[in-house]
């Protein structure tokens, strides 16, 4: 019911606003957002593309900001020269939609956080939307979990950074444990053998992504 409730609210602001491509979307987004682009220059960045160019900018950080992919509804900015902001358009009905807004942090291991907003930037509760992957998540469905190797493993583990990417070309969403990447050499071989061998996949069905 809750979840029903929050597709009703979508809607209504939805249906308040002109309909919006991704790349509009990203120039109204609020500056608190993205401290190192104001509105005006992220507008340069989408010309900029648009018209074949390199569209890299400095930023208010002394730095560079690339936009590098851009679609009807998805965006890659290179936002600084460790972190990146991905913005995918998600169906709901009616040909309305909401955003997921993906920004990674490498520091120097890569590490994800997921948002949801409607079009006009209201931001939406995730737990209607998806449950964030855990370390538990990762680990193969093959593991002895009563051995003392693997307590070992999970021991190392003491941290849970995820990297989660969002699919141009579709509405899936991958999560990548990047926790072994802050490892030593000698920790991950420890690890890996307890471990999925590949990313877990979000898909995102009647309006969540499961």
């Amino acid at each position: 019911m809750k979840h029903v409730l929050l597709i009703i609210f979508c809607l209504s602001s939805l249906c308040m606003s002109k309909a919006q491509d991704v790349a509009d979307f990203f120039v109204r987004m609020p500056n608190e957002y993205i401290l190192q682009l104001e509105e005006a220059w992220r507008k340069d960045l989408i010309d900029l593309y648009k018209s074949g160019k390199t569209a890299t900018l400095d930023n208010t950080i002394n730095g560079k900001s690339t936009l590098l992919r851009l679609s009807a509804d998805y965006l890659l900015l290179q936002s600084t020269e460790r972190s990146t902001v991905e913005i995918k358009l998600l169906p709901l009905i009616n040909n309305t939609n909401i955003a997921c807004v993906v920004t990674t942090v490498h520091a120097p291991v890569a590490d994800s956080r997921v948002d949801f907003y409607t079009m006009d930037w209201k931001p939406l509760p995730a737990d209607d939307l998806w449950i964030p992957a855990t370390i538990a998540r990762f680990v193969s469905d093959s593991a002895d979990r009563r051995s003392e190797s693997f307590a070992e493993a999970m021991s190392l583990l003491d941290m849970e950074l995820i990297r989660y990417r969002l699919n141009e070309e579709n509405t899936t969403l991958t999560a990548e444990f990047t926790t072994p990447d802050y490892l030593s050499a000698s920790e991950r071989e420890k690890v890996k053998p307890f471990l999925k061998p590949r990313p877990v996949e979000y898909h995102w069905k009647s309006g969540r992504f499961e």
